[in-house]
């Protein structure tokens, strides 16, 4: 400060050393004014750096705030996501397992310990697969050498692929292990307890090969080992192919109800079991049908043995659901390599054969025979010809007429079905009705026929009655009743008029439900008949435990009379017997002079054969009724 005060007094001086106070004092008062200038400019630098520096402050303050308030978040995702995985990992499902590369657990979840059944503190990250196994070994889990599976571990991971292995467990689960190798080494593996899946999955696959109701193979599975059976006969051993199916089971559904079908198929399946060596294929192929793979047989005397077994066995009596229930079965049986090597061949034969059985009585065995061939073509054409048939009306009914003995006046006429094929001519019930049975074509076609036959007696004189043959299944039908109201109430003709015919063969089947609906049958006033008395075994069982209007004596006992005193006694008996239940008697088949005299001597009410009429078209027993009669009777 001196030294510019200096410097503005010389400033001031003037050459005589005078010094002009004026110029000392403008210049003091610039230089004043200077500094002052200078402080102003000072203190606005400072005022702006200190400005500048707040805002650094600020900033950089807001600066720390931001990103604490980051990190915060990031800390609290952090630990959001770490609680998220443990969450996942201590839920999951699957036990999850890491290993690194020197073969130490990193990690895993409470779920592989509890599925191994090992214990937290025995188990830490940094134990190695080695210890993890001789823990499991300890409590039961693992079975298996742990240096040879340590071994197979290293080697699917140095492939570098995901691998899958199934483990089964020595209490029966079934663990599925899937393992991802990691870069740098080690592995993730994942363990599912898959046991209920397998199970699931092995069900599923039984299922596909076997039947449901009697878990028996089915045709996928009966092929597959007829197949395989197949090449060892192709290096010189024999087998049998038997085809079976249970005769009138469709009867047991229709009157007992499927339940008691349905366990029927079940008992049949299990004495089927039986009956069959343990290398033997039991199937069931459909509905009551079986097939039966006998493997290495020495001849055909084997098959025919298995095939009594079986007959046997399943006609044994059973008693389900409180029924007793009684049936056959016939079988057919094809024979390898005699009657063919391939599959589809020897089912086919063994089918044929089955037919042929069921062609011979039911109820028996058949061997396969080149000529079936032919006889199943035909029978094949029969049935479509049958099924035509009847929706192009080419069946009639014939009727024979019955003589009563004290009026000797016809009282009823039974109805005889006729088939008139176009191009075979007259083809007999004998060959067709057994057919129609099998094709399920008996129920319409006898329901045409109680039409038909109300009708037609609708138009004959008097009182004289029709009489209509009842198939048994017709008879369980639950569509009987109705068809033969029907029929009633279309035609006008009173119920007293119509006679129902059933044999003793087929009381014999479900007689529970067959003697209720002839009891419902009576009860309408229709009159019912025992045809064939005499054939069966419990004739005399069966006429007490229903009344019967009418007795039909076979024509066997018929044929007899005169050259067999047995004969004669049957017939007088039977007669007496009627007639203290109060009961008319027929004679069937009479065809002489001589039989009509014997049985009318031995107490028969009415007759039936040749003798009086055969069988007649409609228009032909109008005429024959109207002479009788005394009056015209319209044809149908």
């Amino acid at each position: 400060m001196h030294k510019l005060l200096a410097q503005q007094v010389a400033k001031a001086t003037d050459q005589s050393g005078s010094v002009d106070l004026d110029k000392l004092f403008a210049l003091v008062t610039a230089a004043y004014e200077e500094a002052d200038r200078d402080r102003r400019r000072t203190d606005r630098s400072m005022s702006l750096m200190i400005e500048e520096l707040d805002g650094v402050q600020r900033n950089l303050e807001q600066t720390v705030v931001d990103r604490t308030k980051e990190l915060r978040a990031r800390d609290m995702e952090l630990q959001a996501q770490n609680m998220r995985f443990d969450a996942a990992i201590s839920n999951m499902s699957q036990g999850l397992v890491m290993f690194d590369a020197e073969l130490r657990l990193v990690i895993c979840n409470q779920r592989f310990l509890s599925m191994y059944r090992l214990e937290n503190e025995n188990i830490k990250p940094g134990d190695t697969l080695q210890h993890v196994l001789e823990r499991r070994v300890a409590n039961g889990t693992f079975s298996g050498n742990p240096a040879h599976y340590i071994g197979n571990i290293c080697s699917s991971v140095r492939v570098g692929a995901p691998s899958t292995q199934f483990v089964e467990l020595d209490d029966g689960r079934t663990i599925a292990i899937v393992r991802q190798p990691m870069t740098g080494g080690g592995w993730v593996a994942t363990h599912e307890d898959v046991t209920e899946r397998r199970q699931a999955e092995m069900k599923i696959a039984h299922m596909a090969r076997h039947d449901a109701l009697t878990d028996l193979p089915n045709r996928v599975l009966l092929r597959e080992r007829l197949t395989d059976a197949l090449t060892h006969v192709e290096r010189g051993e024999r087998l049998a192919v038997l085809y079976l199916d249970l005769d009138q089971f469709k009867n047991v559904n229709d009157t007992l109800g499927h339940p008691t079908g349905d366990e029927l198929l079940r008992v049949v399946a299990g004495r089927l079991r039986g009956c069959v060596a343990d290398n033997d294929t039991i199937s069931r192929v459909g509905g009551d049908e079986f097939c039966i793979i006998q493997a290495d047989i020495r001849d055909a005397t084997d098959a025919e043995r298995l095939a009594r077994r079986i007959a046997e066995a399943v006609q044994a009596p059973c008693d389900i659901h409180g029924h007793l229930v009684m049936v056959d079965t016939s079988i057919g049986i094809a024979l390898a390599p005699a009657d063919g090597i391939d599959a589809n061949e020897l089912l086919k034969n063994a089918d044929m054969a089955l037919y042929g059985a069921k062609a011979g009585g039911r109820g028996v065995y058949r061997f396969f025979e080149s000529k079936m061939d032919a006889r199943m073509k035909e029978r094949r054409a029969l049935e479509l010809a049958l099924r035509k048939a009847f929706d192009n009306g080419e069946f009639e009914l014939y009727y024979q007429p019955v003589l009563n003995l004290d009026k000797n006046a016809v009282s009823c006429c039974e109805a005889l079905l006729r088939w008139h094929h176009p191009e075979r001519g007259t083809i007999s019930p004998v060959d067709f009705i057994p057919v129609a049975e099998d094709i399920g074509l008996i129920v319409p076609l006898g329901e045409w026929v109680i039409r038909q036959a109300c009708a037609d007696a609708a138009r004959w004189p008097g009182e004289i009655g029709v009489a209509v043959n009842l198939s048994p299944t017709q008879l369980v039908s639950r569509g009987l009743l109705p068809a033969v109201l029907n029929a009633l109430a279309s035609s006008r003709l009173p119920a007293r008029r119509l006679e129902l015919e059933i044999t003793e063969a087929v009381l014999m089947q479900n007689s529970e439900v067959t003697l209720r609906t002839l009891h419902q049958l009576r009860e309408l006033g229709i009159r019912i008949s025992m045809d064939d008395f005499g054939t069966g075994y419990s004739s005399l069982s069966y006429l007490r435990s229903f009344p019967f209007d009418k007795i039909k004596i076979d024509r066997c006992f018929i044929s007899g009379l005169g050259d067999s005193t047995e004969s004669d006694a049957i017939v007088q008996a039977v007669a007496g017997l009627a007639d203290s239940l109060s009961m008319t008697t027929t004679a069937e088949g009479v065809e002489t002079s001589e039989q009509l005299d014997l049985v009318r001597r031995l107490g028969c009410t009415d007759v039936q054969g040749f003798f009086y009429s055969p069988p007649m078209r409609a228009p032909d027993l109008a005429e024959l009724l109207g002479k009788q009669s005394g009056r015209k009777v319209a044809a149908a």
